[in-house]
């Protein structure tokens, strides 16, 4: 399957046809790694991590003060004389 390069700013792009994005299950807007192996032009799909920047946000929302409860708490009738 053939492409060609285009100008694109002041960068060069190049049209990746759905079928070739669809094999390896990216879509627009996914993060890819590029490289270089062999002299060939070597494009990766960037795994998605999970919850990823949670513990830098909640880091950063503990230091700003603004990591309260956004319920208030609330207890259950006779959980005052719970023992544990």
């Amino acid at each position: 399957m053939q492409s060609s390069l285009k100008k694109i700013g002041n960068s060069t792009g190049v049209l990746i046809p759905k079928p070739l994005l669809t094999e390896i299950g990216a879509k627009t807007g996914d993060s890819i790694d590029l490289s270089v192996e062999n002299g060939r032009i070597v494009m990766e799909l960037v795994a998605k991590v999970p919850r990823a920047g949670w513990a830098e946000a909640s880091k950063r929302l503990a230091t700003e003060g603004d990591d309260g409860l956004v319920w208030p708490e609330f207890a259950n009738e006779g959980d005052d004389q719970l023992t544990w």
